[in-house]
Order: structure tokens, then sequence, then C-alpha cells
């Protein structure tokens, strides 16, 4: 986007009352007169820096006479307000739209937030489910003897498992030591 149509953007936000007093205005004015290359000439400064004018219509006018020298003058302007507000220049709407990211563009913390949103409970859930199954893949192995330390973990595990879903597991236990 050229510096004429980002200026043409930001007219009306710096035109707007108290944006901008008459210090700073001046201090433009004068950066753009003096600073090499000169944009404007003494007697366009002089006229921009008129006091009997209005503020209002002296930055008006001012806009658009760096709107009519071209994008060179446009840019200019915006490093003399640059240097002398610099609060306001970060401000500016033009700026804003240049600071936002591409809406096609993934945001990396947001996707992280929504992948993990489920919370500390839905993960100690999903890893009790994965631990009993593994534990009941582990038992039913015929070649391992070690379902007589699994019946004692599971009996003394009514707290960690509920009182019916350890008397199945015990049931279960006994039927495999059968076979």
């Amino acid at each position: 986007q050229s510096y004429c149509h980002r200026l043409q953007h930001d007219m009306y936000f710096l035109t707007s009352t108290s944006r901008l007093n008459e210090q700073v205005v001046d201090k433009i004015v004068l950066q753009l007169n003096r600073v090499y290359p000169q944009i404007l000439t003494n007697e366009e400064a002089e006229k921009f820096r008129n006091p009997k004018a209005s503020l209002h219509t002296r930055l008006s006018d001012l806009l658009k006479h760096l709107q009519k020298k071209g994008d060179r003058h446009c840019q200019e302007f915006y490093r003399a307000l640059q240097i002398n507000a610099e609060q306001l220049f970060n401000d500016l709407p033009s700026r804003k739209i240049l600071k936002t990211p591409d809406p096609t563009e993934i945001d990396t913390d947001k996707e992280q937030y929504m992948l993990n949103d489920r919370g500390p409970v839905f993960f100690l859930a999903c890893f009790s489910v994965a631990a009993g199954l593994a534990l009941f893949w582990y038992c039913c192995n015929s070649e391992t003897q070690v379902i007589g330390r699994a019946r004692r973990i599971l009996g003394f595990s009514p707290i960690i498992i509920g009182r019916h879903v350890r008397n199945i597991c015990l049931l279960y236990l006994e039927d495999m030591s059968r076979n």
C-alpha cells in the first residue's frame, strides 16, 4: 500500500480533535521544511504554520498538499510523525492494518489451547483406561505367570478402581486361572 493511500486512510484519524496539538504540527512542518530532502518550501511552511488559521484547517491542507506531491512526500510526513509523536504514529489505523497477521496463517498459541482444552481430568481418565487395558493384555498373555500377583494388586486397589470394576477384574482373573 502506497504512503499516499495510507495518508488518505489516516486523514480522519489525524484531523480529529485533540490527536495532534499545535506544537507537534509545527515541529512536523519545520522538519518537512528543514530536513533533506526539503519537502515543503519556506512559503508553504509559513502557510501551514499560520496561527490565524485553525489547527484542523492547517492540518487538513497540509495532508492534502502532501498527497498531491506524491508518495515520497507522504513517506517523509510519516517519518516526521514518528519522530515527533511516536505514540500517535503507532496508533494510526494504517499501522494497525499492517500489523494484523495473515488470516490464513495458523496461530500456534490458539491451536495449542484448542488441543488442550479438556484439562487434567480428561488426561487422567484416558491414562487410566490405557493403563487398565495394558494390565489386562499383560495378564491375558498365556506365557506370563503373574495372575497371582495381578490378583494381589487388584485386591488392594478398592480406592483406585471402583468396587464393581474390581469385582469384574477379579472374576476375569479367576476364569483365566481355571483355563
